[in-house]
Formats: structure tokens, C-alpha cells, sequence
């Protein structure tokens, strides 16, 4: 087993949540766990020293399903070539992703270079709604100590300390930021603009998003 599938296999969050606040974990379903086996297998099995890309929580409709960071059952399928029983649905976030991946070199190129994960590995919902740890104070301020573990359990498998890179110029890099100041994960993280943003607000825009991201992991 890929130190990956086991940590994820054994995440668990011991601390209360705030009312009415639920945890997405789809690692207990076989269909998830099959797909992250095959995924890791594929990309990771090298155990080569990556640099880190790290989102906010994984979404109902993506991570929150397949397991794996902003990766929707169609982009698993169509683009990573395994084949999954889950309902064709996009996760616009994943949609970005992969175009990005594709005009980067494709899959093979970038996975063997980056690795994806969140400050919480774990996604969030209330309301049957996605949740963003960073908007619930008292939810941000229970996973603290969550992931922080996950972040030094994920750089013990040999991940690159120098540069990391973050989804979202704003409170998810602001987060990342003072936790890095105590705890010095990285020498530094780069913010870049986060996928949703982008499909939702900046749309006619793409192609612009995806040279930034190239440019901004050519200059590392």
C-alpha cells in the first residue's frame, strides 16, 4: 500500500465540530478506495520527491467522492483511464485542473512532479452544502491541530520543503501562511488563484489562469 491510500484510509478527525457541520469521508466505500489504490499506484509509485499543491477541503462532487484532490468522476475516467461506477458529474474546480494538467503536459508529467492535497483532507458540508473550514472560525480553529498532523505526516514521505503552492490568494494562503511561520513546512508558498474562482467568476479568462500556473511552476 502507497503511504498515500493508508494515510487516507485511517484519516479521522477526534475533535467536536461545530452544530450542524458534517465531514465528508468516502474512504470507507470500496468504490473510492479501488479508485485511490489505482490512482496512486499509477502516478506515485515511483516515491519520487514532489512539490506540494495544497487546496482548502475536498467538495461533494470531486475529492469528496473519488478521494482524490479536484478529481470528478468524468476527469478519473476520461483522463486518468480509471474507470469508476460514479454518476458523470463535473466539479467545475476539476474541470480547471485538468485542463491546466493537459496544457502542462498531461497527467503522467504533472502528477510525477506535484502532489495535491488540502489543509484538511477531509471535506466539509451544512446545509447539504460545500463548507470551506476557513468559513465556520470555530470550525477552522477545531481542524488546527488536524491538519497540522496531516501536513507533517504527508512531508515525512520525502516531499520538497523549498516551494509549496497553494489554491487561493486569499484565506486559504493567508492560513497557510501562519501556519507555515510556526510550524515552518515550507521555506516558502505560492499563492495561485483557486480553480473555482476562476471557472465561476473569470470563465472567458481560462487560458490566461492556466499560463499563469504554468508560468508560476516554470519559474521554481
Amino acid at each position: 500500500m502507497q503511504p498515500v491510500t493508508k494515510f487516507l484510509f485511517n484519516l479521522s478527525i477526534n475533535v467536536p465540530l461545530p452544530e450542524g457541520v458534517g465531514v465528508l469521508f468516502p474512504f470507507t466505500e470500496a468504490a473510492t478506495q479501488q479508485a485511490c489504490t489505482a490512482f496512486y499506484e499509477k502516478y506515485y509509485g515511483d516515491g519520487g520527491k514532489r512539490q506540494c499543491i495544497i487546496g482548502i477541503n475536498p467538495g461533494r462532487f470531486g475529492g469528496g467522492i473519488t478521494g482524490i484532490p479536484f478529481t470528478d468522476p468524468i476527469r478519473l475516467q476520461n483522463v486518468c483511464g480509471i474507470p469508476n461506477s460514479w454518476a458523470m458529474k463535473q466539479e467545475l474546480s476539476s474541470v480547471f485542473i485538468y485542463d491546466m494538467i493537459a496544457a502542462f503536459g498531461g497527467p503522467e508529467k504533472f502528477y510525477s512532479r506535484f502532489y495535491i492535497t488540502s489543509v484538511s483532507p477531509l471535506g466539509f458540508v451544512k446545509n447539504d452544502k460545500n463548507l470551506n473550514y476557513y468559513d465556520d472560525k470555530n470550525l477552522e480553529q477545531a481542524i488546527t491541530p488536524f491538519a497540522i498532523s496531516c501536513l507533517n505526516e504527508q512531508l515525512s514521505w520525502g516531499y520538497d520543503r523549498d516551494t509549496a503552492f497553494c489554491f487561493g490568494e486569499g484565506k486559504n494562503f493567508a492560513f497557510l501562511q501562519k501556519l507555515n511561520g510556526k510550524h515552518h513546512f515550507f521555506k516558502q508558498i505560492i499563492p495561485l488563484p483557486h480553480p473555482r474562482f476562476i471557472m465561476q467568476y473569470k470563465l472567458k479568462q481560462k487560458q490566461d489562469y492556466i499560463n499563469q500556473y504554468l508560468q508560476k511552476f516554470g519559474n521554481v
